[in-house]
């Protein structure tokens, strides 16, 4: 028997430890920080550690699926945060349809991919 799953968490990395940590403060995550080196960041049910600790080749072959309800509304919070003027190195890609439902791409500060989107009924 298995035992009922309560969350999945994973680990992701920092260029810049303390600028992804205002990054993700800023886009509504709050943080919980558990050593000098990482932070736990949580919004409603869903949570990841962000780590003091950069591989290139870790850190760029990253990508995080949200799953949100409306896309058009997170896009619509998120384009209005205007988060490009305090974090130049992160990007915002419009929302696009596949055949599975739609979603946005969001690059962070360490250029972590994130998809934000939601499937199809």
């Amino acid at each position: 028997m298995v035992s009922e799953i309560k969350s999945v968490r994973p680990f992701i990395g920092a260029k810049n430890y303390n600028v992804s940590r205002a990054f993700y403060r800023k886009l509504g995550f709050e943080e919980y920080v558990t050593s000098p080196k990482m932070s736990y960041f949580s919004k409603q049910r869903f949570g990841f550690y962000l780590q003091d600790y950069f591989v290139e080749d870790w850190v760029n072959n990253s990508m995080i699926f949200l799953e949100v309800r409306d896309v058009q509304k997170e896009y619509n919070r998120i384009l209005a945060l205007n988060l490009q003027n305090q974090f130049p190195t992160i990007k915002l890609k419009p929302i696009v349809t596949n055949d599975w439902g739609s979603e946005f791409f969001l690059h962070d500060p360490s250029n972590i991919l994130w998809h934000i989107g939601s499937f199809n009924s």
